[in-house]
C-alpha cells in the first residue's frame, strides 16, 4: 500500500481581535502513528490559551512517558475535573490517534462530536460514553482510508449563533449539513477548515461569542524520501544498511562521496562524477544507476540548510543543492540513514574557517527544520 500520509489542516478565529485563541492544537508524528490534540481552555483570550496549553502539555508529557493513549487521556481528564471541582480553570479536550493503516481512536472530553469525511459525504461518528470515575469520556473508532478524513472542532463552532440565529447554536447537525453541502460541491478536505470557520463567524454575527477552531485530518498516498549520508561505523554493516535503504519505497538520495562509493559497490554499478557545473559555490554531484540524486556531503548539506528560508526564485534549479532541498521539502516522510564513521576531511581546519558544520552537527539542524514543517522524520544510525 505504501506510506499513507495524514494531512492536517487547521483554521482558527479568536473571540477577541489581536488576542490569542483559547483553543490550542498540537500535532505529533511518529513512525507508528499521527496524534492530534485539540484543547479548549475555559473562556477566551490569554488565560484560556494558557489553560489549554497546559492541558496539551500535560497530555503530551504522559504520552511521551509511554502511557497508553487511554491512560494518558484519563489521567489528564482527572486533573481537569479536579480543577473544575475546585472552581479553577480547566480545558475541554479531544485527542485523535491514527495508526499507519488508518485505524483511528478518538477520545473526547466535553467537546463536540467529530465528523467522518468519506468522498462527498460527511456524517457524525457514533461512539460509546463511559465514566472513568470522575467524568464522562466519549470514545469513537473508525478507519481512515485514502480520500477519507475526520473533522473536529471546539464548541465555538457548534455553539455559533446560540440565542441569536439559532436557539441552541449551529449544533453538530447544522455543521454536518454545511460540510455535506461543501463536499457535494466538490470542495476538498484541505479547504474545509477555513470555509467552516467563516460560516461559524457569520453565524456568531458582529459579536463573536467564543473562539472558533476547526481541524481536518485527511488521508492520501504520501511522498517518501530516503537519504543516506555517511558510511556506517563498521564496514561489516555496509551491505545490511544499504539493503534496508534500497528496500524502502520512495525517492533515493545519497550525500557524500564515500557513501556513494559504498552504494555503487553494493549495487555493482559505476559511479560517475558530474563536475561540469561545479564551481566555488556549487559542489559536484554524481550518477549511480538506481539512485535519484547523488551529491557531495558536508558542503551540500550545509548549503541546503542555509537556503532553507530563501526565495526559491533566487536558486539555481540545476544545482544539486536546490534539487536536494526541493526533494526534502516536498516529502511527507523522510527516512534518514546516518552513518557514523569519522570523516578525516571534515576535521580539516579549513571547514571550520568556512563555517561548514560536520555531518553530526548539520543533520540535527536539518531534521529540526523538517519537523517544524510537520513532516514525519525517521532516523536510523549505523
Amino acid at each position: 500500500m505504501g506510506y499513507l500520509h495524514f494531512e492536517v489542516e487547521t483554521a482558527q478565529r479568536s473571540k477577541y481581535e489581536r488576542s490569542p485563541s483559547g483553543d490550542v492544537v498540537e500535532v505529533i508524528r511518529t513512525k507508528e502513528h499521527t496524534t492530534i490534540i485539540l484543547c479548549d481552555g475555559l473562556g477566551s483570550g490569554v488565560k484560556a490559551n494558557i489553560f489549554a496549553a497546559m492541558a496539551a502539555a500535560r497530555l503530551k508529557e504522559l504520552l511521551s512517558s509511554d502511557f497508553s493513549l487511554r491512560k494518558a487521556f484519563t489521567n489528564t481528564v482527572v486533573t481537569m475535573e479536579e480543577a473544575k471541582q475546585a472552581d479553577m480553570p480547566y480545558s475541554a479536550m479531544t485527542v485523535v490517534r491514527i495508526l499507519n493503516d488508518g485505524l483511528t481512536t478518538i477520545l473526547s472530553y466535553e467537546t463536540p462530536t467529530p465528523l467522518f469525511l468519506a468522498g462527498k459525504t460527511a456524517y457524525p461518528l457514533k461512539g460509546r460514553v463511559y465514566n472513568n470515575g470522575t467524568a464522562f469520556i466519549t470514545e469513537l473508532n473508525c478507519v481512515i482510508n485514502t480520500g477519507e478524513g475526520i473533522l473536529i472542532t471546539s464548541d465555538g463552532v457548534t455553539q455559533a449563533g446560540i440565542g441569536k440565529r439559532f436557539t441552541l447554536g449551529w449544533e453538530t447537525e447544522g455543521l454536518n449539513s454545511f460540510v455535506n453541502s461543501l463536499l457535494q460541491k466538490g470542495e476538498i478536505p484541505k479547504h474545509l477548515p477555513k470555509l467552516v470557520e467563516e460560516q461559524a463567524v457569520l453565524h456568531w454575527g458582529p459579536k463573536q461569542g467564543d473562539d472558533v477552531t476547526i481541524v481536518v485530518c485527511s488521508a492520501r498516498k504520501g511522498r517518501v524520501v530516503n537519504l543516506f549520508t555517511g558510511p556506517p561505523t563498521d564496514p561489516a554493516d555496509d551491505d545490511t544498511a544499504f539493503e534496508s535503504f534500497f528496500a524502502n519505497p520512495g525517492v533515493k538520495l545519497i550525500c557524500g562521496a564515500s557513501t556513494a562509493k559504498i552504494a555503487a559497490r553494493y549495487l555493482n554499478k559505476p559511479l560517475k562524477v558530474n563536475d561540469d557545473g561545479c564551481d566555488s559555490i556549487t559542489p559536484p554531484d554524481y550518477d549511480i544507476e538506481g539512485v535519484d540524486l547523488v551529491s557531495e556531503g558536508a558542503v551540500t548539506l550545509n548549503q541546503v540548510y542555509n537556503i532553507w528560508d530563501e526565495d526559491t526564485q533566487k536558486l539555481d534549479p540545476d544545482s544539486p543543492v536546490t534539487i536536494l532541498y526541493s526533494l526534502l521539502t516536498a516529502a511527507n516522510r523522510v527516512n534518514f540513514y546516518l552513518g557514523r564513521a569519522k570523516n578525516p576531511a571534515s576535521e580539516d581546519i579549513a571547514f571550520t574557517q568556512m563555517g561548514i558544520l560536520r555531518r553530526e552537527k548539520i543533520m540535527p539542524l536539518i531534521i529540526e527544520k523538517l519537523k517544524l514543517e510537520g513532516k514525519l522524520v525517521v532516523v536510523r544510525e549505523f
